[in-house]
């Protein structure tokens, strides 16, 4: 301890009971509040200088006890206690000093505090992103998984088809050469039949094609075919008709919903939609006739036109041959020639397609 005698006696006034009284503990107080108070104190009681202690009062009596709020401004380090009882504040640069440290850690300690957090916000945030990747590729997956089913049943679909496709060829293709073998043979056993005066004659005329009558073969058939077929009851129309067949002049047209007036060529009358220029019978007409040039128009029922048609299949036919636009053998032909004049013989016994 510090010697007693260095701090019994004031500066100024010798020994300070002041001073005494707070050395021996009976009085603490906060030297910023305290000061006026002592201050005011010591000019009220002037010390004698050469004045003693009293032998039985030993130490003056004790000073009341001020109460003063104590006020925290920071950390415990800021108020220290003297070794003797007194509470001593540090000067400005020491609290400084000693609260530099204590910001730093605080501010590192926050730092680090916003750091975790951030890691926690940034580890939440990746894993949603990482939820959301992987159910988008779950998603992909099914997807792919779909596509490939279909593209196998596609593929099965494909091969089926294509399966049924060849079997379907092969099937047309066999038909087909069993209808070429019995059409062959059906050719080699009407060859027997064929009469050979017919055959000879047409022989004749495709060396030379002509559309002259008077050659065998057409003489046959305008006796046989084609005169009775145009022969209708009307005899002067009939023979215009006929001319006009043979020139290739005829036009036939279906009856509009509106026609003009009939008109009267010589002696025959045109007729009208409810009467057959031709056969002078009374029939629905759907169908009219035009000779050449003429403006007349001429109202044929169904069995007249079925008639007129035959023959115009036959010339037609006749002159494609003439042309040389008709490539084939001679029995095919034939037999082309045969079935127009079938089909003109069915049409002069009245039987004609119910489209006629």
């Amino acid at each position: 301890m510090d010697d007693p005698k260095e701090h019994t006696r004031c500066p100024a006034r010798g020994t300070c009971p002041v001073f005494l009284a707070l050395s021996s503990g009976a009085v603490r107080y906060a030297p910023s509040v305290l000061g006026p108070a002592l201050e005011g104190s010591l000019r009220e009681e002037p010390w004698d200088t050469d004045s003693q202690p009293h032998p039985d009062e030993g130490h003056p009596p004790p000073l009341e006890a001020v109460p003063v709020p104590w006020k925290s401004v920071g950390p415990c380090k800021s108020h220290r206690e003297s070794p003797g009882g007194l509470a001593e504040t540090p000067g400005g640069e020491e609290a400084q000093g000693e609260e530099g440290p204590a910001a730093g850690q605080l501010d590192v300690l926050r730092l680090r505090s916003s750091s975790m957090e951030i890691r926690e916000k940034g580890s939440e945030f990746l894993k949603e992103e990482l939820h959301k990747a992987q159910k988008e590729l779950k998603l992909k997956d099914e997807e792919c998984e779909r596509l490939s089913k279909v593209r196998e049943q596609l593929e099965r679909e494909l091969e089926e088809l294509t399966a049924s496709l060849f079997e379907e060829a092969h099937k047309m293709v066999r038909e087909a050469n069993m209808k070429q073998a019995a059409s062959e043979k059906q050719l080699k056993e009407a060859r027997g039949k064929v009469d050979t005066t017919l055959f000879a004659e047409f022989q004749a005329w495709r060396e030379s094609p002509t559309l002259d009558k008077t050659c065998p073969f057409l003489d046959r058939v305008y006796r046989e075919d084609v005169g009775p077929c145009l022969d209708f009851t009307m005899q002067e129309l009939s023979a215009l008709v006929r001319a006009a067949v043979e020139d290739n002049t005829l036009t036939i047209e279906p009856v509009a919903s509106q026609t003009l007036p009939a008109v009267k060529v010589a002696t025959v009358a045109c007729g009208s939609t409810n009467t057959c220029a031709l056969s002078g019978l009374a029939r629905a007409c759907r169908h009219r006739i035009r000779l050449g040039d003429s403006e007349s128009h001429y109202y044929i029922s169904p069995s007249s036109r079925a008639r007129i048609t035959a023959v115009c299949n036959f010339f037609t036919y006749v002159r494609y041959i003439q042309q040389g636009l008709v490539r084939q053998e001679a029995e095919p032909m034939f037999w082309e020639i045969t079935r127009l004049r079938k089909e003109m013989s069915l049409a002069k016994l009245g039987f004609f397609p119910q489209e006629a």
